[in-house]
């Protein structure tokens, strides 16, 4: 018999895998490494495997492998840390794996985008499990029901790896950009960590919304790595994306295109990213942002 199962890091990856289920068209449980469990995602159980942190990929992908025994098909959502765990998973269950899902025709016939979003590929998977990874903005976010069983598992996770730090920029509490409905932007010109957390970092908490950022942010140590949005970073459609001194590179723009409404403040008029806006502002970023938050009365 057919049956997901949805690998969850945290509650948020969690939430983020019950519509492809719904898409699929099979049941589904839920194997979630950290955090409280997601008991109303619609899933039949939720095997909880409570970690204090995510492990490295490599001692991860192999303690996966007689968990994914009993299923069909095994999915993660499409983020930096997913796709590292994934791909080595496939190759210990010697099995066919799809990137970046974001349609489904039926179990076995799946839609990704391909050439930095230029063109839709249609992919047909021939053997069992199917890997998974996929975007979760692209199927919504699904109504809560029910209430699954919880159960504990333990994972033997043995790992030649070993994580000596973490590091982030980031503000605690903002949602992951992949889940929030506002996400706003910052590029290159912030100049600095400070100067983003404040500028861009102000404006996303106004609105309640996420953090992202350039490549170009991000490479420069101004924005932190798990705010980057683009074909190497993360890939988000939010109802509102407020690109605020974003140029609009093609790696950019293929990871947020989907958006719902794109705001885009910039000093060029000629900037790629007008081109895919909805809403343009030719203006400094340093004086638009606080007129916005000052209208927002935040």
């Amino acid at each position: 018999m057919a049956r997901l199962l949805l690998i969850a890091f945290d509650p948020a990856d969690a939430r983020g895998g019950a519509r492809l289920a719904e898409a699929l068209g099979i049941p589904f449980d839920i194997l979630q490494l950290t955090g409280d469990p997601v008991t109303d995602a619609g899933a039949e159980r939720v095997c909880l495997a409570g970690l204090a942190e995510a492990p490295p990929a490599d001692g991860l992908a192999k303690a996966l492998v007689p968990v994914c025994a009993e299923y069909s098909h095994v999915a993660m959502v499409s983020s930096m840390r997913c796709k590292d765990v994934l791909p080595r998973l496939a190759v210990h269950l010697d099995a066919p794996m799809v990137t970046d899902v974001i349609a489904v025709e039926s179990p076995t016939v799946y839609k990704r985008p391909v050439v930095a979003g230029a063109a839709i590929e249609v992919v047909e998977t021939l053997g069992e499990p199917v890997l998974l990874t996929f975007r979760p903005a692209a199927f919504g976010t699904a109504a809560t029901s029910g209430a699954s069983l919880v159960e504990a598992v333990s994972l033997n996770v043995e790992s030649l790896a070993r994580r000596v730090s973490v590091a982030s920029h980031g503000k605690g509490g903002r949602p992951d950009p992949t889940q929030a409905k506002v996400v706003v932007s910052g590029g290159r010109p912030l100049k600095d960590a400070a100067t983003f957390e404040s500028v861009i970092g102000g404006l996303a908490d106004a609105l309640g919304g996420a953090v992202g950022a350039t490549r170009a942010a991000v490479d420069s140590g101004i924005a932190p790595n798990e705010a980057q949005v683009g074909q190497t970073g993360k890939n988000v459609a939010p109802n509102l994306y407020v690109a605020a001194g974003v140029s609009g590179s093609t790696q950019h723009l293929a990871g947020m295109k989907d958006s719902k409404l794109i705001v885009a403040i910039n000093t060029d008029p000629d900037a790629p990213i007008f081109e895919v806006a909805d809403l343009g502002l030719v203006e400094d970023l340093f004086t638009a942002i606080p007129k916005i938050r000052q209208a927002l009365g935040k």
